[in-house]
């Protein structure tokens, strides 16, 4: 029954943001256009439920030359990649805010795993251990809550499995709030690959 409610909650979640913060959403977008060259938004292949594919949309916030299919905390010198602006944008996580679309059109859900990227084979290989590919993946999640960029593999996967076992309304109110906490002190954020000591 859940399933279905929280399907609800994400439609008329999704659309009172994308109503409400239209003229945010609209300030972003010229931002990113007049300041630097290229698209406004970043479409990347994502895998989403029982993993099928989808476009995941954010607003653009590196150099059009960045490779497109890397997670940022992998690339080399990702600081020289990433914008002025989509610096402000990432630190407080407005990029993802186009992501409004993608659950409004059932693509995401407001809670649940993080989509991984189509090339992330070990990341999706550990959550098939746990079920978690067979979930509409989330603008936020247990994960990212509890480490998000800073975790390794195997430990991010093992957050997706609990919330497979726990998903419930209160978990994802949960969830909710402690993300606006992690936002607001832009915590587990890791730009770049950093060598271990």
């Amino acid at each position: 029954m859940y399933p279905v409610i929280k399907r609800l909650l994400d439609i008329f979640c999704s659309l009172l943001g994308i109503l409400v913060l239209s003229p945010l959403l609209i300030l972003l977008a010229l931002l990113v256009k007049f300041t630097s060259p290229g698209p406004v938004l970043f479409r990347q292949k994502r895998v989403g439920k029982n993993k099928s594919y989808f476009e995941i949309l954010k607003f653009r916030s590196m150099r059009i030359d960045t490779p497109r299919d890397i997670p940022t905390h992998l690339l080399q010198n990702a600081q020289n990649a990433i914008t002025p602006v989509g610096r402000f944008l990432r630190k407080t996580s407005l990029d993802e805010l186009p992501q409004l679309f993608n659950i409004f059109a059932g693509q995401m859900s407001i809670v649940g795993p993080r989509p991984a990227l189509w090339n992330q084979d070990d990341l999706i290989a550990e959550r098939d251990l746990y079920g978690a590919n067979a979930l509409t993946p989330g603008l936020t999640g247990w994960a990212q809550v509890n480490g998000r960029d800073e975790l390794p593999i195997p430990v991010k996967a093992k957050y997706d499995g609990y919330y497979v076992q726990h998903q419930s309304f209160l978990l994802d109110i949960k969830i909710f709030f402690f993300t606006i906490k992690n936002v607001l002190f832009s915590k587990g954020i890791v730009e770049g690959k950093h060598e271990k000591p």
